[in-house]
């Protein structure tokens, strides 16, 4: 090969790389939320609000920062749910701060890719409520019961049982008892 068709070579491979590295982001992102909305459906509704979504999936991706919200602290993870040392010092991945607290741009497509392949519902009303549908909660199960996801899904759980609240309610706990998460420049990341 000649040196100018082995860089292409090179830069054909580094591109293909990236795109699959992107798209396996885009699933965990997927999968992470489908998991979440599916945990907070039941028959009489799902979660109410992009709001909620949002902070629940903060508290989610900043294991720590959930701890400091729940009622005995470390001693309120389930066992085998706690954050690991490494998860206590990174981030999953990050958010950014806007309006109204922690918040992620690919929440619109994450719920359009997740609705347009009929794994959730959502209304069109001011707060969207977002439901799971019966593919989605199969597909949610299957991913529950995987090792690489089953930690999460016990995250959810308790998520629900202590912050089964409005997307203003979590919003305006995380901004008294996590100031240090608001305390920033709009579009900085947390």
């Amino acid at each position: 090969m000649t040196p100018g068709a082995d860089f292409e070579a090179a830069a054909t491979r580094m591109r293909t790389q990236r795109r699959q590295a992107e798209q396996r982001e885009v699933h965990y992102h997927e999968a992470r939320i489908l998991l979440l909305i599916s945990q907070f459906t039941t028959a009489k509704g799902g979660l109410t609000g992009l709001t909620k979504v949002a902070k629940l999936d903060f508290l989610l991706r900043y294991p720590a920062m959930l701890e400091r919200l729940l009622p005995a602290g470390q001693a309120s993870w389930p066992a085998g749910t706690a954050p690991t040392p490494p998860e206590r010092l990174a981030v999953e991945s990050r958010m950014t701060r806007y309006k109204y607290g922690p918040w992620d741009q690919r929440y619109y497509s994450i719920l359009s890719s997740l609705a347009a392949r009929a794994l959730i519902t959502y209304g069109d009303s001011a707060r969207a409520e977002f439901r799971v549908t019966e593919q989605g909660a199969a597909a949610a199960a299957s991913l529950a019961a995987t090792p690489e996801w089953a930690v999460v899904a016990s995250r959810i759980k308790l998520l629900k049982r202590h912050f089964n609240k409005s997307g203003s309610a979590l919003k305006n706990l995380i901004y008294d008892r996590l100031p240090d998460a608001v305390d920033r420049p709009w579009r900085t990341e947390i």
